[in-house]
């Protein structure tokens, strides 16, 4: 019996995996918002506080 909810509980899990690498849409503009020299993600129209991208 436990060996069936392992089994069930890593097959659900791979399900999710499968669907969490699918592209969704948007996700290029997503992307291009996050500062190239420290990875957050800018807001607005200025530069990013660290001094880089902008």
């Amino acid at each position: 019996m436990i060996v069936k909810v392992v089994v069930l509980f890593l097959l659900a899990m791979a399900v999710l995996a499968m669907f969490g690498k699918l592209r969704l849409p948007g996700q290029k503009r997503i992307a291009s918002r996050r500062c190239p020299r420290c990875g957050r993600f800018r807001l607005g129209k200025g530069s990013c506080t660290c001094g880089g991208g902008g």
